[in-house]
């Protein structure tokens, strides 16, 4: 079984763009946490709206959907999950609440992470819930005529229980470490946990829910306010290649982490971007809608699509968007460039 040393691998990372990444982090950490101390009150709608996007968006990249209104309404518990896939929603929001609400008391642990995975499935009839894997798996893609094509061998099912008790020991030790950086040692560990695979079923989910967990413990909070799930889910082909970069050799300890930290830590900082351009919408909630909508092209450097204007502003229905921009066009303050599925705005600084 391969062993693990953070410290050794750790060192090989710490390039110039990583280090900016780091920089660039930390100074976001400390300008959200300044607003999150003075503006708590205003942040309910943010974190309500990263709920309902981390869910549906980690259960998405899985293949489990529902309709948008049956999401929202499993997401608030207003209503009871219906057939498997809901059943697994459900318990992905209750795994998610307790992230966000217990984060300081979970420790990275074995069998914490084993009642993670149980509580994962705890509306499912299905028994694999907070066990190891008892079979070997494999990580594989579908080839366009159908056959599948193996990517990855993970560690046999033999192995898996010392395999993650390693795991969680090297990533705790490396902790302890004050000279190296929680937001390095965090993708390595997640990459480490996929290459172990140590589960029948629900890897990837609780690998995201896992990721939230430590930067939380971390300090690194975005999470609770803007969905980082969704982040990944919108790149998905990209996180899918940095994966596949990252584990190759993994099991004779020749990988390289570099292709997935970055990648992961780009998400980070997309995140904190985001937090930030909603926080500037906070600051001007006495616009109307189509007010905000409006200053979101106009703060916006380039084009601009319909889905990331809802995105920015879940809470605004598309049909109060669409009406907007019809205003705004009218008006001539924005400009349409395109058509179809690949219009875009933009403001108009000639007006």
């Amino acid at each position: 079984m391969r062993t693990l040393n953070y410290k050794t691998e750790y060192q090989k990372l710490l390039s110039p763009e990583i280090v900016s990444y780091l920089v660039e982090i930390h100074e976001q950490k400390g300008q959200q946490n300044l607003f999150v101390e003075a503006q708590k009150d205003a942040l309910s709608d943010l974190l309500d709206i990263a709920k309902i996007q981390s869910t549906e968006a980690s259960n998405r990249i899985e293949g489990i959907i529902t309709t948008d209104d049956r999401l929202k309404k499993i997401v608030m518990n207003k209503t009871t999950p219906k057939g498997r896939s809901e059943r697994e929603i459900a318990g992905y929001r209750d795994v998610l609440n307790t992230v966000h609400e217990n984060y300081d008391y979970i420790p990275v642990r074995s069998g914490m992470i084993l009642q993670l995975h149980k509580d994962l499935y705890k509306y499912s009839n299905s028994a694999i819930g907070g066990s190891f894997k008892n079979s070997d798996n494999v990580i594989a893609e579908e080839q366009p005529d159908g056959t599948k094509k193996v990517r990855f061998q993970p560690v046999p099912a033999w192995e898996t229980p010392e395999a993650m008790d390693s795991l969680c020991n090297a990533f705790q030790e490396a902790l302890s470490d004050t000279e190296l950086d929680p937001l390095i040692l965090i993708p390595m560990f997640i990459l480490d946990f996929l290459c172990i695979h140590p589960f029948n079923d629900g890897n990837g989910r609780m690998s995201r829910l896992l990721t939230l967990l430590l930067l939380y413990r971390s300090g690194y909070v975005v999470g609770k306010y803007v969905s980082i799930e969704r982040l990944i889910a919108d790149s998905k082909e990209t996180y899918y290649e940095v994966l596949q970069e990252s584990s190759t050799g993994w099991h004779e300890g020749e990988n390289d982490y570099l292709p997935f930290v970055r990648y992961m830590l780009g998400i980070v900082i997309a995140a904190y971007r985001e937090f930030t351009s909603r926080v500037d919408l906070l600051i001007t909630k006495g616009l109307s809608k189509p007010g905000r909508v409006r200053q979101i092209i106009r703060n916006n450097t380039g084009r601009i699509t319909k889905s990331q204007i809802m995105g920015q502003c879940p809470d605004i229905s598309q049909k109060t968007v669409e009406r907007a921009l019809k205003e705004l066009m009218e008006n001539g303050e924005i400009i349409k460039i395109g058509g179809g599925r690949y219009t875009s705005y933009t403001w108009n600084w000639e007006k």
